[in-house]
């Protein structure tokens, strides 16, 4: 055995696996190299432009000699504003600018927030089916993962009577999505109250992750408009999904000025903030008309026709009154794996979707279907999988 085969990671990076999407796109990416031209109906990435002014922004401000140096950790006072202001504008919540906190991203957040707030041994609560992010992360920090159900028998929200009767006595964050990812039930006030009186009674940190407000849905909220949610509560929210700047890695977190500097310490020490020109674009994106998201919503709403029906092609059950990205739906009885099930449309019909299971156990017997892809292309998956169903 040579030197380099005794070397080991870390046993938290043996502990969790490469992340679905960096594995299975990279297995359609050699699909579509060999001549198969799959349609991906997988991954929850906007397709469109940003707003005319977002771009025109970043182009202009590009040219400017005074603007490449490094930027301050916390962002650009500007940009810090813009958010709160839009947060008053869209979501009726007050943030001072020293309650904002600018992120390459808001899965950065996931990252920096753990730093911040885990200590070796505390626990995390953490939803099943949910964003596979959340798990690795704490799993990475070597946190103990405590996950609770989220079922469709119960509307896909947490069962406080059952988390209750769990040893929480070590949680010290919880993680929560409304508009869900990946069932895409909707947030409400009631829920809300719920999840910040909860929080409050165990001493539990909530951190709600928020970038699905904008997308087929009429009334987008924050868990911060509920009194007193900034005390206990920290919101993740990005411009990827509701701006169509996926790749621009655009985010930021909302909470209390304390709580903003502790995770402020832990992020200035991994980057160095973020280019002047796309902050200076993002102040231009988040002063988008309503009309704007509108027009996004109506293609949007288009396309979820044509996600429809692939779910009916496909026997699935699914609730027409789901928010958000995607359209998730139950498989048939009869079918025992996901992954399977999703493998043989791609082999067979050259379109990927994605298996539930990925989020969690809870989410085994569903799949997602995401928007981010034109009619034309859901069109011609719709027919692709028909001829192999014949």
């Amino acid at each position: 055995m040579n030197k380099t085969e005794q070397i080991q990671p870390a046993e938290h990076i043996k502990s969790i696996s490469e992340y679905y999407f960096s594995v299975k796109l990279a297995e359609v990416a050699r699909m579509n190299a060999e001549g198969k031209n799959v349609i991906s109906l997988g991954v929850g990435a906007p397709d469109k432009m940003p707003s005319p002014e977002t771009i025109d922004t970043l182009c202009e401000t590009a040219h400017r000699p005074d603007i490449h140096a490094y930027q301050p950790y916390s962002g650009i006072l500007e940009l810090r504003k813009a958010y709160a202001d839009w947060y008053k504008k869209f979501y009726n919540v007050n943030l001072m600018s020293d309650e904002v906190l600018p992120l390459i991203g808001s899965k950065e957040g996931i990252l920096h927030i753990s730093m911040t707030f885990l200590n070796f041994g505390d626990s995390v609560l953490v939803p099943n089916p949910g964003y596979p992010t959340y798990k690795s992360v704490s799993e990475l920090l070597r946190a103990n993962v405590i996950q609770y159900d989220l079922l469709e028998s119960n509307g896909w929200l947490p069962d406080f009577d059952a988390l209750e009767k769990q040893d929480i006595s070590r949680v010290k964050l919880m993680w929560v999505n409304y508009p869900n990812m990946p069932t895409g039930t909707n947030a409400s006030s009631e829920l809300f109250e719920k999840i910040v009186a909860f929080g409050k009674k165990h001493n539990i940190i909530i951190c709600h992750d928020n970038p699905y407000s904008f997308i087929l849905n009429d009334n987008p909220m924050s868990i911060l408009s509920v009194d007193g949610a900034k005390d206990i509560c920290i919101e993740l929210n990005s411009l990827s999904k509701s701006h169509n700047m996926s790749g621009w890695r655009m985010g930021m977190l909302a909470s209390n000025s304390q709580f903003v500097k502790w995770v402020l310490k832990a992020k200035s020490n991994i980057d160095s903030g973020q280019f002047k020109p796309m902050q200076l674009a993002t102040i231009a994106a988040l002063q988008n008309t309503q009309e704007w998201h509108d027009e996004m919503n109506r293609i949007y709403a288009e396309r979820r026709v044509w996600a429809e029906k692939i779910m009916d092609l496909l026997n699935c059950k699914y609730d027409k009154t789901q928010v958000g990205l995607f359209v998730w739906g139950k498989l048939p009885e009869s079918v025992s794996s996901s992954k399977d099930f999703i493998d043989d449309i791609l082999y067979n019909a050259c379109v990927f979707i994605t298996p539930g299971v990925i989020f969690g156990s809870n989410g085994e017997g569903y799949v997602r279907i995401s928007l981010g892809s034109v009619v034309e292309k859901m069109q011609e998956a719709y027919e692709r999988i028909k001829k192999t169903e014949v």
